[in-house]
C-alpha cells in the first residue's frame, strides 16, 4: 500500500492518509460503544440486584475509589485525568438514574 502512495499525487495522499486514520477511530469509536453496552448489562444487573436486597442506588466510596485509580490510569496512558474523571462522571450518574428507577419499580 505505501508503494501504491508513492505513485500518487500528494494530495491523493493526505486523503489516503486519512481516510486509514479515519478508519481507524470508527472502528475505536464501534469498540467503544459495544464497551459502554457490556458495562450497562452488567451495571443493570448490579442496579437489579440492589433493588432486591434494598440498597442503596450509589456508593460514593466506590465511586470515588473508581476515579482515583481512573485518574491515575489516564496519567498513566498520557490521557487528561480531568476529562476521564467527567467522562466516567457522565457514566456514573447515568448508572445511578437507571438504579433509581429500578429501585422505584
Amino acid at each position: 500500500m505505501r508503494q501504491k502512495a508513492r505513485h500518487l499525487e500528494p494530495e491523493a495522499q493526505v486523503d489516503e492518509t486519512l481516510n486509514r486514520y479515519r478508519e481507524s477511530i470508527d472502528n475505536i469509536d464501534a469498540a467503544l460503544v459495544f464497551m459502554l453496552a457490556e458495562r450497562f448489562k452488567v451495571t443493570q444487573a448490579v442496579g437489579e440486584y440492589k433493588a432486591t436486597h434494598d440498597l442503596p442506588p450509589a456508593d460514593p466510596g466506590r465511586e470515588e475509589r473508581q476515579i482515583t485509580r481512573l485518574r491515575q490510569l489516564a496519567l498513566d496512558a498520557k490521557l487528561d485525568p480531568d476529562f476521564t474523571e467527567k467522562f466516567l462522571r457522565f457514566i456514573i450518574d447515568e448508572v445511578i438514574r437507571h438504579h433509581e428507577q429500578l429501585r422505584e419499580g
